[in-house]
């Protein structure tokens, strides 16, 4: 199998197939480590102070001893004032040593905290041993020199894995987004169009009522102009009649003395007096009663 792989390939593979959880645990035991070395020389710090200040303790318990002694001397032979200096000079230091035991008091619980802070990490080390095991093992098939050069490499590929889960959780975000966007321009538009077919069906509705109005006006058109052409023709044979009487009264058509043979009042008028004319002749010749 890892003939086909690059070493730093199957190393990362197998740090896959550890677990996330793996992972988070080799990176965190180096952190432990580097603590409990801080956290070691701190220890041997507080210790080498706490013996310091016991020895000081000491000496100045015996002082304030030697002081008292004194003092009960001076009383009882009523020395000088040097005396009196001399027990308040050791009043201030049994204040100071007060002092320097509470401070030793905080210190001694410090230690204690640290101690127990240690404990704990001693034992999440040998809890996580397996994780060294591993990381030895990956380091015999990489070309890694130490395992903290393979667990920086480890802290590298975990750190960019979180920039990829960064960048695709932000592109995910965008996409959401985007597609909450494009729903909205699609309601609006789905809108839009149902308005226009609203419209659409509305200027239809008016269109097919327009055309059929059209239909009746068209029909009625027809109709007129059917009338008209009837009217048209009558009034053309009754003018032709017109003329024809005309003619037959001895109107003449065209010329100076002539009747526009248009002109139909005319001849009309001709005609009626024509007839207007005989009429008269024959009521002359009719025998009176």
């Amino acid at each position: 199998m890892f003939s086909q792989l690059t070493p730093e390939e199957s190393a990362s593979r197998m740090w896959t197939a550890a677990g996330r959880d793996s992972s988070y645990v080799l990176v965190e035991l180096q952190v432990l480590q580097r603590e409990q070395e801080e956290l070691k020389a701190k220890y041997e710090e507080s210790k080498q102070v706490l013996e310091s200040l016991q020895q000081r303790e000491e000496e100045l318990h015996k002082k304030i001893k030697e002081m008292q002694d004194l003092h009960l001397s001076f009383d009882m032979y009523h020395k000088d004032e040097e005396a009196n200096r001399a027990i308040e000079k050791a009043e201030q230091e049994r204040q100071r040593v007060l002092q320097k035991e509470a401070e030793i008091e905080r210190l001694k619980e410090q230690l204690a905290k640290l101690t127990e802070e240690k404990q704990e990490l001693e034992h999440q080390v040998k809890r996580h041993s397996v994780y060294r095991d591993l990381l030895e093992q990956l380091l015999k098939i990489t070309k890694f020199k130490d395992v903290a050069a393979l667990t920086d490499h480890l802290e590298s590929l975990l750190h960019f894995r979180c920039q990829l889960s960064e960048r695709e959780s932000k592109a995910q975000e965008q996409a959401d987004e985007q597609r909450k966007a494009l729903l909205t321009l699609e309601q609006q538009h789905n809108l839009l169009l149902l308005q226009r077919n609203n419209q659409l069906s509305q200027l239809q509705t008016k269109l097919e009522k327009t055309h059929s109005e059209g239909l009746i006006w068209e029909k009625k058109w027809n109709n007129i102009q059917e009338t008209a052409a009837r009217k048209t023709l009558k009034l053309g044979q009754i003018k032709m009649a017109i003329l024809n009487l005309y003619e037959m009264t001895g109107g003449q058509v065209g010329g100076e003395e002539g009747v526009d043979v248009n002109d139909t009042e005319k001849q009309l008028e001709q005609v009626k007096q024509f007839f207007e004319d005989q009429m008269d002749i024959v009521q002359q010749y009719q025998p009176k009663a």
